[in-house]
């Protein structure tokens, strides 16, 4: 893996593997769990449909359900434009003409803070990829809850097939790299302390670069403290149930 590009060969795919392709010149990826055999398992909302922000972007910008058009259904996969939810494709349709990409996992702080795009890498430690496959194949079959592109997405999909941990609070952004990146750059950019720091271009730029790369490192699952390890079998229980079990988790490490 490189610094500045995760891109991967199709024949060097191992199941369990962490997928994802950028879309729309790279504004956004889209995340999926490698099944084997051509495969992939991915948390996606249906072409047209509202998924996270409410507004009409969502419809332009956020869809992420394969592309092929419905008049010309994948040979493989049938029309699957219209599927939300988790679903099992094709690589091809999942890909939808773009490059594969290799998520990493246990990077290094340093590399993860050089890395300049979120949601490529995280210092979070994998799972053996039985368990990986025990989760999508499970969450397959049983939904992963609402889409939302904040806090439920395809890469939290993916990050909780790979690592199993789940964020417990209610007033954070989710496991996803995408998300903390934007919020991270959104909190650098219209930070008020940040005039008080310095006052010429390159300090400001030096600055709220330098805000943007320790928001995102605190922000990565692998180091936020409000997460637990959580069977994919609970995640079909009462919310308050698998809450209750969270916390317990997290006083009994503290």
């Amino acid at each position: 893996m490189g610094l500045l590009s995760n891109s991967i060969k199709r024949d060097v795919l191992r199941p369990g593997d962490h997928i994802y392709s950028w879309k729309n010149a790279y504004l956004y990826a889209h995340h999926g769990i490698y099944f084997g055999d051509e495969k992939v398992i991915h948390f996606t909302r249906g072409s047209g449909q509202e998924i996270g922000t409410g507004t009409v972007l969502d419809r332009l910008i956020f869809s992420l359900s394969p592309s092929r058009p419905s008049d010309n259904p994948c040979p493989k996969c049938g029309d699957q434009s219209r599927l939300d939810g988790v679903i099992s494709s094709c690589i091809d349709c999942f890909l939808s003409g773009g490059y594969l990409y290799l998520f990493e996992y246990d990077v290094s702080p340093a590399l993860f803070i050089a890395k300049p795009r979120g949601g490529t890498c995280t210092l979070a430690k994998p799972d053996p990829p039985e368990d990986v496959l025990h989760r999508a194949s499970f969450l397959l079959l049983n939904g992963f809850g609402g889409y939302n592109i904040f806090k439920n997405n395809c890469e939290d999909f993916a990050i909780y097939c790979k690592t199993g941990l789940l964020v417990m609070t209610s007033l954070s952004v989710g496991r996803s790299g995408q998300a903390a990146s934007l919020i991270a750059a959104t909190s650098a950019i219209v930070s008020s302390p940040l005039r008080f720091l310095t006052t010429s271009f390159s300090g400001l730029a030096a600055v709220g670069y330098g805000m943007y790369c320790v928001s995102r490192l605190v922000s990565d699952i692998g180091v936020r403290r409000d997460v637990a390890k959580i069977p994919v079998e609970r995640l079909v229980s009462p919310p308050d149930s698998i809450e209750s079990e969270a916390v317990a988790d997290l006083a009994k490490e503290n």
